[in-house]
């Protein structure tokens, strides 16, 4: 009887062992594990290393793809970076995921309009602003000045015209240099004097 108990000992060890090594380990929560991600990607981000961010992002896209944080965090990295291509194109994954997302919202615009107006004032540096080209834009602006409530989108710069002296009028008196002239005596206009 003592090799059969042996045997069985040695059984119930192996069957121990087996099912140890069977049994899943207990479950991790997703959104906790993307915290996780996201925190480690804003602190190597925060420490300068940008690439290592974006590269914990990308991975969070994969193993998240129904989560628009990851996108929106990207997004904003790249237009910090002044990519606003890379920016727009993250923005809009965020953007597929919740269409309301404010801060997905603003990079689209913002990054859109920063875009265009690169490309603007390259074609003006160029003289190749005409034609269609001329009319979309013209157009563009339209609806900005609409949007924005505002009929000019970019105030000109006020011109200085340097005026002639204006010839003194019959029966005035030439002021002397550094002195105020005098209100007409007819009350109507104060600066009477002045025209």
């Amino acid at each position: 009887m003592s090799q059969w108990k042996s045997k069985f000992i040695y059984g119930m060890a192996l069957t121990c062992l087996v099912s140890a090594c069977a049994t899943p380990p207990p479950p991790v929560d997703p959104a906790a594990k993307l915290d996780a991600i996201v925190a480690e990607a804003d602190a190597a981000q925060k420490a300068g290393q940008t690439d290592k961010a974006v590269k914990l992002l990308k991975d969070a896209t994969s193993a998240f793809p129904a989560d628009k944080g990851p996108w929106v965090r990207l997004a904003q990295i790249r237009f910090d970076a002044e990519n606003y291509g890379d920016a727009i194109s993250y923005a809009l994954e965020g953007l597929n995921r919740d269409p309301k997302d404010k801060v997905a919202n603003s990079i689209v615009a913002v990054g859109g309009l920063r875009l265009s107006t690169k490309a603007l004032n390259d074609l003006r540096t160029q003289n190749d602003l005409n034609g269609n080209v001329r009319t979309e834009a013209q157009g563009l602006a339209k609806i900005l000045r609409e949007s924005l409530g505002e009929t000019v989108l970019v105030p000109a710069r006020p011109k200085v015209v340097a005026r002639p002296a204006a010839a003194p009028k019959k029966g005035a008196v030439a002021a002397k240099p550094g002195s105020t002239p005098e209100p007409s005596g007819d009350g109507a206009n104060p600066f009477g004097s002045l025209q």
